[in-house]
């Protein structure tokens, strides 16, 4: 049984960064490919990225490649999200899940944290 622990959310001025990390523990983390996902208010959970387990291939969601980093310690059995140019539309709650398999879609992750709240504001 994995568990997993989100921190690092807050409200940010857009265009402001923010960094996300995600403690494992229960588990082997190395086995697992590990993933960011985001709630917003009445909408579905969304894919953001995912980086699997050897830490050598990493997969976006288009909208916000090129502003996120996805990464991870396997030493440590941390996982991060650094996200850069924030806008408003990426306020959400931000959870991140571990699977063995699963990539980019939610319904696949067996395991997941609480979850962290990001505010952008305009």
């Amino acid at each position: 049984q994995v568990q997993l622990v989100e921190s690092g959310g807050g409200l940010v001025q857009a265009g402001g960064s923010l960094r996300l990390s995600c403690a494992a523990s229960g588990g082997t983390f190395s086995d697992y490919n590990m993933g960011w996902f985001r709630q917003a208010p009445g909408k579905e959970r969304e894919f953001v990225a995912v980086i699997r387990w050897s830490g050598r291939t990493t997969y976006y969601a288009d909208s916000v490649k090129g502003r996120f980093t996805i990464s991870r310690d396997n030493a440590k059995n941390w996982a991060y999200l650094q996200m850069n140019s924030l806008k408003p539309e990426d306020t959400a709650v931000y959870y991140c899940a571990a699977d063995r398999t699963g990539v980019t879609n939610y319904q696949l992750y067996n395991y997941w944290g609480q979850g962290t709240q990001v505010t952008v504001s305009s």
